[in-house]
C-alpha cells in the first residue's frame, strides 16, 4: 500500500534515508553524505503533501516524493534534451529509498506505476527523475521502467546529475 506521510513516519524515513546513504556510500558515492535528506527536508515534504510511503503488513518499506510544482533544477539540461516540451507539466520524483531488506522484490516498480498513476489523474504526461552517475543500480531501475536517459542537470549546489523522463500515454 502507498499512502501519505505523516508526523509519525519522521522517524522511520530517517531510519530509510540512513540505510540509504550507507549502501550509495559503499558504492563509493557522495550523494547523500552529508545527511541529506535531513529532518528539515522530511518535514517540509509532509507540510506539503509531497511524501508518501509504500508500506507492507504495517511495515514502511520505502518512501519518495513527488513534487506539485516544476522542479527548478529541471529548467536546464545539458549534454541532451527533455522528451516532452521544455515547458511541459510533469511530475517530479525525489527522495526515493527502499529498505535493504526489501529490495528487489519490485517494489520499486510499483512505486513508478503509482506515480504514472497520479500523474494521469493529474493531467500531467510526463515524469522526470535524477540520480547520481554513480549509482547504477537506481540508473538500471530506471531503464527497466521504461525512463529514457534525458542528460544532465545541475542541482542548487552544482552538484551534476543525470536526468530520466518516462512519457506517459493519454
Amino acid at each position: 500500500m502507498i499512502r501519505k506521510s505523516n508526523e509519525n513516519d519522521i522517524e522511520l524515513l530517517l531510519a530509510l534515508f540512513a540505510e540509504a546513504r550507507a549502501t550509495i556510500a559503499a558504492l563509493g558515492i557522495d550523494q547523500w553524505q552529508n545527511g541529506y535528506p535531513d529532518i528539515d527536508v522530511i518535514k517540509r515534504d509532509i507540510a506539503r503533501g509531497e511524501s508518501y510511503v509504500y508500506e507492507k503488513d504495517g511495515e514502511v518499506l520505502a518512501t519518495f516524493a513527488m513534487l506539485k510544482t516544476k522542479e527548478p533544477t529541471y529548467d536546464i539540461i545539458f549534454e541532451g534534451a527533455w522528451q516532452s516540451a521544455d515547458d511541459a507539466d510533469y511530475t517530479a520524483i525525489h527522495r526515493f529509498a527502499i529498505a535493504v531488506r526489501a529490495r528487489g522484490q519490485g517494489i520499486a516498480g510499483e512505486i513508478l506505476a503509482f506515480a504514472e498513476k497520479y500523474s494521469r489523474t493529474s493531467y500531467k504526461y510526463s515524469l522526470r527523475i535524477d540520480t547520481h552517475e554513480g549509482n547504477v543500480v537506481m540508473r538500471r531501475m530506471l531503464l527497466k521502467n521504461g525512463f529514457c536517459y534525458c542528460g544532465v542537470i545541475h542541482l542548487e549546489n552544482g552538484d551534476a546529475r543525470v536526468a530520466y523522463e518516462k512519457l506517459l500515454k493519454t
